[in-house]
């Protein structure tokens, strides 16, 4: 059976994980279709939007302002922001036509204008799924609390959002110290966890209850790239066994032993909106097209996890 062609999104500026998630993309024969805009403008997935859809899957279309590309075309030149303009693309075995399937590769924000208009599901692991695991896989107390009980906190805490960047996932000496409420909307969700201090750190790409792809990514705090570690696999297959129905079947969850050589779950990202570090590309971006990918296409299980 001939799968149907496929298109992937991305935003204005490409992070390196990005561009290599592109190339990779390139070699398996989708198309790329990148926003050009310096930013998303205010109306997308309005009717005079209504033409990205058809841009983003046809090999010719008319939409927003986007550059397109595929494993043999060109791309295209962007209009002024927030026009409507045609884009062409050499037409490809791989590219356009009815059928065809969209993903998405980006930051929450930009993904969370522009899967709707696109019909694309995200997956992402629920808020309080960190706070649920038992303390075996977390090694430390975490708790799911609005921001406004947050705020009574007397003692160092690390907090952040669960999943995305809206409040900077940092040690804060105190409650007080957190955005305030003419900032954050007090009832808004945050994950509150005891401070422990990582060794080494280690993102997984889990697909379908299976550690898909692996790699190191810090070392004492900081970046450091490296190939998977043996005992950071067999981690994520024990919590793949303890708490892998409670998470989507594409996901990214990074990991870290402590400096009492435990390991330990770090947390749960969305794989729309992870980096792949130094995971096998190839293998990484399988975990991106199943995460944010035709909404018409989400298993019966996915649908309690899309954002």
């Amino acid at each position: 059976m001939t799968r149907p062609p496929r298109t992937l999104v991305l935003p204005p500026r490409l992070t390196a994980s990005a561009r290599t998630l592109r190339a990779a993309a390139l070699r398996r024969g989708l198309r790329i279709v990148e926003a050009t805009a310096s930013a998303v403008p205010e109306g997308l997935g309005g009717p005079e939007w209504a033409g990205w859809a058809e841009a983003a899957g046809a090999a010719e279309g008319t939409g927003p302002p986007v550059s397109t590309a595929s494993a043999g075309g060109t791309a295209g030149t962007p209009g002024p922001a927030g026009t409507r303009r045609t884009f062409g693309t050499r037409r490809t075995a791989s590219t356009g036509g009815e059928g065809h399937s969209v993903h998405l590769h980006a930051g929450p924000s930009f993904a969370d204008v522009v899967a709707p208009a696109l019909g694309i599901a995200l997956l992402e692991a629920p808020a309080d799924w960190l706070a649920r695991l038992p303390r075996a896989l977390t090694r430390r107390e975490v708790r799911a609390m609005p921001i406004g009980e947050a705020y009574r906190l007397r003692r160092p805490a690390f907090v952040k959002s669960p999943n995305d960047k809206s409040i900077s996932a940092l040690v804060y000496a105190d409650g007080s110290r957190l955005p305030g409420p003419d900032a954050v909307d007090p009832a808004t969700v945050v994950l509150v966890s005891d401070v422990l201090t990582f060794t080494v750190e280690h993102r997984l790409h889990l697909l379908d209850g299976a550690v898909h792809a692996a790699g190191q990514y810090a070392e004492a705090g900081r970046l450091r790239l490296g190939p998977p570690d043996g005992d950071a696999l067999a981690f994520g297959r024990e919590v793949l066994a303890a708490a892998g129905k409670t998470l989507p079947s594409a996901i990214v969850v990074d990991v870290g032993r402590d400096d009492e050589g435990r390991w330990a779950v770090i947390e749960a990202n969305a794989a729309w909106a992870s980096g792949c570090y130094s995971a096998d590309p190839d293998r990484a971006l399988d975990t991106v097209l199943r995460a944010a990918g035709p909404a018409a296409d989400l298993s019966p299980h996915d649908r309690a996890f899309v954002r």
